[in-house]
């Protein structure tokens, strides 16, 4: 079997300058570079990828942490981050934390992270002040996607959550509706990271706008799943007048949300309009109105920002503002503070005027 001696001896090279060669780095000339490729082509010599990663003191692998990887959210993001990290040669290792406490206290320790990966991603994963500390020490680059799970010193990528609620609400009172309810995450839950609250402020905010006043029997809490949508909307039913719209803090629970307003024998949109936010992949199906988020731009994006300190694929360009396309929602983001990716309107059948009295 051909070695690495084998190839410095026939390129009339150390073993160091081969195998600085072999990995690209700067420091060999291109006509050193040229010579030493020709070797090993002609001995069919094929560099390890573990001996490289140990030569160069990296591991080629970037932890991305995710509170659930079945929800549609997180693995949209996360098949997006795989598939950049592999174009540039780096593994993805998953820490799925699926709602174990003991999962969470081992993975998000600076003694797991440090020598085993090159970089870590938090998806939407908030962070409790120990943890906090912990990932604070570590010497590694890092990025975060979705709000509430902010590291100091590391980016994040997300969208404008209050922005993306206030144009959900501001189209159901553009149909006419003012008796309008919210579906928000129950904050007990382990998925209703703080987006659900910038969800509802957007929702409060289009509201005081509109000159319609709040009313809290209107504004109800649930888990953000299909399950929570469904027994969100079967307790606002009960309290009494049903509300004409109902805005879902995500697909999921306005996927819910329909299913209990069918049981009821309520009709969509003829007796309730739903909008959610998201654009699920089963949204279309369905034909619900949505506020659709660019879940697989921000692990794309995110996965770029890590690679480029990391040498791998570098930006193209420096990431200084990414500006919404007309009619888009949510600002543009410095690169120094948060990327904000637009978000857009998506009206399809589940939403229409409120039915005459």
């Amino acid at each position: 079997m051909t070695k690495i001696d084998d190839v410095a001896r026939l390129a009339g090279v150390s073993t160091a300058t081969v195998s600085r060669a072999l990995r690209g780095l700067p420091t060999v000339s291109a006509a050193t570079r040229r010579r030493v490729l020709a070797a090993a082509e002609q001995l069919q010599y094929a560099v390890s990828p573990s001996a490289s990663r140990l030569a160069s003191g990296r591991t080629a692998t970037v932890a991305v942490v995710v509170p659930r990887i079945t929800r549609w959210f997180f693995g949209t993001v996360v098949e997006a981050v795989e598939e950049t990290l592999n174009e540039s040669g780096y593994d993805l290792l998953l820490y799925n934390l699926g709602g174990r406490e003991r999962t969470r206290q081992r993975v998000l320790r600076a003694a797991n992270l440090n020598k085993r990966v090159d970089a870590v991603m938090l998806v939407a994963t908030p962070l409790r002040p120990a943890e906090l500390a912990e990932l604070t020490t570590l010497d590694l680059p890092g990025v975060t996607i979705s709000s509430g799970s902010g590291v100091p010193g590391w980016p994040c990528v997300r969208i404008d959550d209050v922005a993306a609620a206030r144009t959900a609400t501001r189209h159901l009172l553009d149909l006419g509706h003012r008796r309008i309810a919210h579906i928000s995450g129950d904050p007990d839950d382990e998925l209703a990271f703080t987006a659900h609250l910038d969800r509802r402020r957007g929702y409060q905010d289009a509201l005081r706008a509109a000159g319609v006043p709040l009313d809290p029997s209107l504004d109800i809490e649930s888990k953000l799943t299909v399950d929570g949508g469904n027994l969100a909307a079967t307790e606002l039913l009960a309290r009494g007048e049903p509300p004409t719209a109902i805005f879902a803090a995500c697909d999921e629970m306005a996927m819910g949300a329909i299913r209990a307003l069918r049981d009821a024998g309520l009709r969509v949109p003829q007796d309730v309009s739903v909008i959610g936010i998201d654009d699920h992949e089963l949204s279309g199906v369905l034909g619900l109105s949505t506020i659709a988020q660019p879940a697989a731009e921000q692990g794309r994006l995110a996965a770029r920002i890590l690679l480029d300190p990391l040498g791998g694929r570098a930006l193209s360009e420096p990431v200084r503002r990414i500006v919404p396309a007309p009619g888009d929602t949510g600002p543009a983001g410095p690169a120094s503070g948060p990327v904000i990716l637009p978000t857009r309107l998506v009206v399809r059948d589940s939403t229409a005027p409120p039915r005459p009295d």
